[in-house]
Parts: C-alpha cells; sequence; structure tokens
C-alpha cells in the first residue's frame, strides 16, 4: 500500500531545474533510501514534499491527500516529519523543552506533550540527559534529539536527511539500529544517504536520482550493478 506518491515533479530556481519530472512512490512500512552525487536534487525533494518549497509542477500525494500547496505545519499534522543535514534544535531549550515542543504537534495540553517526550527520550536513550542545554551536546546526542523531536510528532512516514553524517562506525551502528526500531514502531523512513553501505543495510528499495532526474529504482542490490548508477554515483562515492 503506498503511503506517498509523487507525481512528475518539477522544481526550478531561476534558470536551474533543481528535479526534472521525478516520479516515486514509498510503500506503508518500508524503509527506501535515496542516493545520489551532491546536488542531484535529494534536499530539493524532501523540501517539496515537507512544504519547504513549492514545485512548479507536478503532485505530492501523501496518505490518499493532495498535499502539494500545504504549509509545512499542515503537512506535519497530518503525519509527515523529517529531520535535517545539520540538526535543527532549540539551542535555548533542554532536551526535554526540544522534544516537548514537537510532541505538542498531537499532544491536546503541555502535561501531555511533556508525557510523550519523555517517553521518546526513553526510546532514544536520552531520558537521563533531559536537563541538559541542547547546545551542549555531543554530534552523536545532537543526531538523537533530531530523531527524537521528529518521532516526538507521532509520524506515519519520516524523512531522514543524511542522518549518520559526521559520525564515527560505532556511534553510525547505534543509529541504525535506532532506524531500524523506529520502523518496527510501524514508522515508514524515507533516507537520504550517502553511505551506500549504510542504504545496503537497511533499505528495502533505492532510489537514484542524477542532476534532478531519477535513474533508476529497485532493490539495493540490483541498483549497486546498475551501469547508470555506477557512472553517475558509485564509481566516486562507493564506500564498501
Amino acid at each position: 500500500m503506498r503511503i506517498l506518491e509523487v507525481k512528475n515533479l518539477t522544481k526550478r530556481f531561476g534558470g536551474l531545474i533543481a528535479l526534472n519530472n521525478v516520479s516515486l512512490s514509498v510503500e506503508k512500512g518500508e524503509i527506501l533510501g535515496l542516493i545520489g552525487p551532491n546536488g542531484a536534487g535529494k534536499t530539493t525533494l524532501f523540501n517539496c514534499i515537507t512544504g519547504f518549497y513549492r514545485p512548479d509542477s507536478g503532485d505530492i500525494i501523501f496518505d490518499g491527500q493532495n498535499i502539494t500547496k500545504l504549509t509545512p505545519h499542515d503537512i506535519a499534522i497530518r503525519g509527515i516529519a523529517r529531520t535535517f543535514q545539520a540538526v535543527k534544535a532549540f539551542q535555548s531549550m533542554t532536551i526535554l523543552e526540544s522534544v516537548t515542543t514537537g510532541a505538542l504537534c498531537r499532544a491536546k495540553n503541555l502535561e501531555e506533550a511533556k508525557r510523550r517526550a519523555v517517553k521518546t527520550l526513553e526510546f532514544f536513550g536520552l531520558l537521563e540527559k533531559k536537563g541538559i542545554p541542547t547546545h551542549g551536546l555531543t554530534i552523536v546526542d545532537q543526531k538523537r534529539l533530531g530523531l527524537a523531536s521528529a518521532l516526538a510528532t507521532e509520524p506515519k512516514l519520516l524523512l531522514l536527511d543524511e542522518v549518520v553524517a559526521g559520525l564515527n562506525p560505532v556511534e553510525m551502528e547505534e543509529v541504525i539500529n535506532l532506524l531500524k526500531r523506529i520502523r518496527d514502531l510501524g514508522v515508514t523512513l524515507f533516507v537520504v544517504e550517502h553511505l551506500m553501505h549504510l542504504i545496503m543495510s537497511i533499505a528495502d528499495r533505492v532510489i537514484v536520482l542524477h542532476h534532478g532526474e531519477k535513474i533508476a529504482e529497485g532493490k539495493t542490490a540490483e541498483v549497486a550493478t546498475d551501469e547508470k548508477v555506477i557512472e553517475a554515483y558509485l564509481g566516486e562515492r562507493f564506500i564498501a
């Protein structure tokens, strides 16, 4: 069952075509990987799906409803959350306060939001650090906080933009395990990542963008041996 469908999406910035007639779908319950070189249009696609950019043409259908012209707030209410390449945290807040802000997306009041935030922090192993200011976190805890704030909105679909960037191998493995646990909660994941071995370890399918166009789609093993993908991306960036 499709939870997200992108139909013929095009986004221009002046004379630059960042996305050119891109179509794809995300199945409910899967982990879909999105790869491609820098400038391929990956983050632009996420920005269009989440309402930060308005596409020039095409449609975005989420859970059976057209969300193409909705605001980021309305899209979050419908059940899409995201993380960013650089973690977006409220610098003046504690960890608990930051995640509570995300929980207010669904909670009826502040007390309910705090309860949901505490539960979310426990899931991510951050509960003992709930009183720490967000600006004092290590990189891996910043990543956990970004995931926690997004998950606190209780999304149906979670978009992750280079969630392991800057982490060492041990920290990467911790985050990979967290992603699998999030999927086990019933959340569908759409993951942008440069590390092909990470994508191959968690993704059910992979889509490849190049110069704003989709050049390949399929199971990870199929995509990894696709000549167009090797030429455009894996030949230079593949980390075994």
